[in-house]
């Protein structure tokens, strides 16, 4: 039952796991975003450097077993029928008939014709990229395991972030905010699609993968630093948050077009399903507002307890919780939602249409507490293992650090992913500089585009590492430079830095109605008083019961009585 090697190899991974562990903590002390430094202890101990993880587990499958190399002589091979390669042979015809070329019986026998639709410049050109895009299907449907759990961690980040949607928030500071989103979404993509031109790659698919992946903005960031400012409920705080969401919704509809692009164009998947989805998105926001509060908290919570009740013997009835019922319908939702936008392109876009059908519940934040009571470790390891392997795996280490792609992708995030986010709120008077570096951050959805792109064969290895340096620029700056600027507004407006609204608050809209819409919500007078609370990893979970307080091991304090890190603005802002 395993051997010495199995041995080593679960060692190998226990140590790369710890390392990771390490630096997302260092980061925290140091006051900076731990993206930085898992993506580098990825790259430093990975298969392209060290090797800690070999590279049986770090790539897929197709990929080492299947040689796309091109020989230099490749038409003199063809036309005298000698073999140009088992992996090429079927790509052969499709592309010798693209090309003109007269293709005699290979010695192997025949050949299966190429499931590629494009024929590309040339015919060397048409083999490679045909043999490329295949594989990366194939790697698509059956990825490596660390490829699988990181894109699984992104998934799960992104419908909780759908549950922290304030449909209020949106009603009041809307216009404004939507006007951010759209110049923050579309000036990246179109600056990011001209520097790509203009440093000699193609409009498509180059230039607009490396746009689209420099559109997304972090949404994390940004609430972290203003929850802990206490100025969430200012009319700032909540533009900040609402254009942050809203950009994350175009970017999620860009994704979707930009990935219905490859090959031959296809009027359904690149006009019609984007329409289709935002119909249904537009659909299911009415239903998160105007259905949703009603439907689970009387409907279906009403029907069971809030906690197990032993029966006359002592034991637990076998029956669900509220709680549990609900955990089990936020699994179903987001399992249904997002098999739907798969179907119409990414499932990543129903993973965040699902978090916003919770989003209107009551009492506030009860179901995103719900969601990261059961999820939060696992979502947290799943996203580290995300940059540390999934990215950092992706990133060839000689182009990465080449002095040409850093020149090229520090033009790229310095133009195109910094600054155009940067005055995208130029209108917005004395909150522009604010608002607009609060825009300028980028996460786990940035980068998943931009592995996704390199996967698909839709970006090269040295533009990869172009939208990599790009990314990273963003990834450094934001928090630094936006916590800089919010506590110089605070003290600028003379606004208190205390929360202005208490659990108490919250609570009595549990009481009287929701503020997402008209449809009133019994109140839950069986529920414990809540707190909201963070466990001693700096992770948010949202509300806690008094009896969830008083289980809690003596050896965390609570977070109010800890000592406050180096750097109190950044504190939580690993991933």
């Amino acid at each position: 039952m395993g051997g010495a090697s199995s041995y080593i190899a679960m060692l190998s991974i226990c140590g790369f796991l710890s390392a990771s562990w390490l630096a997302s903590k260092g980061s925290r002390l140091l006051g900076i975003s731990s993206i930085v430094a898992e993506i580098a202890v990825g790259v430093v101990l990975g298969p392209s450097f060290l090797g800690l993880i070999s590279s049986e587990y770090a790539k897929c499958e197709y990929i080492r077993n299947t040689n796309c190399t091109v020989p230099e002589d490749v038409e003199h091979l063809v036309q005298a029928g000698e073999s140009v390669g088992h992996d090429l042979e079927h790509f052969l015809d499709h592309c010798a008939h693209c090309h003109d070329l007269k293709v005699r019986q290979a010695v192997d026998g025949g050949r299966r014709l190429s499931g590629s639709k494009s024929c590309y410049t040339t015919f060397t050109e048409c083999l490679d990229k045909s043999c490329k895009v295949e594989v990366s299907e194939k790697c698509g449907l059956t990825p490596d395991f660390f490829t699988l759990i990181g894109h699984a961690g992104v998934a799960l980040m992104i419908f909780e972030s759908g549950m922290h949607f304030d449909f209020e928030k949106a009603k009041k500071v809307g216009p404004q905010a939507c006007i951010v989103a759209v110049i923050g979404t579309v000036a990246p993509l179109i600056f990011g699609l001209v520097i790509m031109m203009l440093l000699g790659y193609p409009a498509m698919p180059d230039g607009m993968s490396a746009g689209t992946a420099l559109a997304p903005t972090s949404v994390g960031i940004s609430l972290k630093l203003l929850g802990e400012a206490g100025v969430l409920q200012e009319d700032f705080g909540q533009a900040i948050l609402t254009a942050a969401f809203v950009d994350d919704i175009l970017s999620l509809v860009l994704f979707n077009v930009l990935f219905s692009l490859r090959g031959d164009f296809d009027a359904w998947a690149t006009i019609g399903a984007p329409i289709v989805g935002i119909v249904l998105m537009l659909l299911a926001m009415v239903s998160a507002v105007k259905v949703m509060p009603d439907l689970v908290n009387n409907k279906i919570q009403g029907r069971f307890p809030a906690k197990k009740v032993p029966d006359a013997k002592g034991l637990e009835a076998m029956t669900l919780t509220k709680d549990e019922v609900l955990f089990v319908l936020q699994i179903g939702i987001l399992v249904l939602y997002s098999y739907i936008t798969h179907l119409l392109g990414t499932h990543l876009w129903g993973c965040f249409v699902a978090g916003m059908a919770f989003a209107c519940l009551k009492p506030d934040h009860h179901a995103a507490h719900v969601w990261t009571s059961q999820t939060k470790r696992v979502t947290k390891w799943m996203v580290r293992i995300f940059f540390s392997c999934t990215v950092a795996f992706a990133i060839p280490v000689s182009k990465l650090l080449s002095l040409m792609a850093f020149l090229k992708g520090s033009l790229l995030g310095i133009v195109a992913c910094v600054s155009t986010k940067v005055f995208c709120a130029f209108f917005m008077k004395e909150k522009k500089w604010v608002i607009g570096w609060a825009m300028v951050g980028r996460a786990e959805f940035a980068y998943l585009i931009a592995q996704m792109a390199l996967t698909a064969n839709m970006l090269d290895e040295e533009g990869f590492s172009m939208v990599i340096w790009a990314l990273l620029y963003a990834t450094v700056l934001a928090p630094l430079v936006f916590s800089f600027l919010l506590k110089r507004y605070i003290a600028k407006v003379g606004l208190e830095t205390t929360k202005r609204h208490t659990e108490d608050d919250k609570m009595k809209g549990g009481e009287h109605g929701t503020s997402c819409g008209d449809v009133p919500v019994k109140p839950q007078t069986d529920e414990h008083p809540r707190a909201g609370y963070r466990d001693h990893d700096g992770i948010t979970i949202g509300i806690a019961t008094e009896e969830d307080n008083a289980t809690r091991s003596p050896r965390q304090p609570p977070a109010q009585e800890r000592p406050p890190l180096c750097c109190p603005f950044f504190k939580g802002l690993t991933t």
